[in-house]
């Protein structure tokens, strides 16, 4: 995941993907002790893929579909390789979702302001002012989001992290609370 996760802004389109994916099963390979160290790379790969199981919170979708029935527009910004459009699709969200950002598409990270700016941008330009940003990561989600000049909350999901938000972000246990 060290790995994936200093390289995933190279996974730009399904080739460059592909070899991150191949890249990230050498490496896991070369970690593992004999005899797993000795298996193909492909067999390795497979596995790896194998593991990797995304499902949306259970929060997630009753919230995206009670905000979409309220006229809100939605989009995703995120820090991933292009791999996200799948596994959007996969969980359900991506028809639900008007707008799909993602680092490795748009060469910057979150907390660059320039990523909500972009997304705004697909939106139909809609201001900073009047968006809202919801993420789990303090310094990329929420003090990026307040950089930029969005409204920012942290899902804190585990709740044991009271009075760590930056001034000016709300928290929140459940997506759910959103609404």
């Amino acid at each position: 995941m060290s790995y994936y996760r200093a390289h995933h802004r190279e996974a730009v389109d399904d080739d460059s993907l592909e070899a991150l994916r191949d890249r990230c099963a050498a490496v896991l390979r070369d970690a593992l002790p004999a005899p797993a160290r000795d298996l193909p790379l492909a067999e390795m790969r497979a596995a790896l893929l194998a593991g990797l199981r995304f499902r949306a919170f259970p929060d997630a979708l009753p919230t995206v579909d009670a905000l979409l029935a309220a006229g809100h527009q939605l989009a995703i910004v995120s820090n991933w390789d292009v791999s996200l459009h799948a596994v959007l699709r996969d969980t359900g969200l991506a028809s639900r979702v008007s707008v799909v950002v993602t680092s490795a598409e748009e060469g910057v990270a979150k907390p660059d302001a320039r990523i909500f700016e972009r997304a705004l941008q697909l939106l139909g330009g809609i201001s900073a002012v009047d968006a809202l940003h919801v993420g789990d990561d303090l310094h990329g989600d929420v003090s990026g989001a307040l950089a930029a000049g969005l409204q920012a909350v942290w899902i804190d999901r585990t709740g044991g992290s009271a009075g760590q938000a930056p001034a000016g972000a709300r928290t929140v246990q459940s997506l759910l609370e959103l609404v």
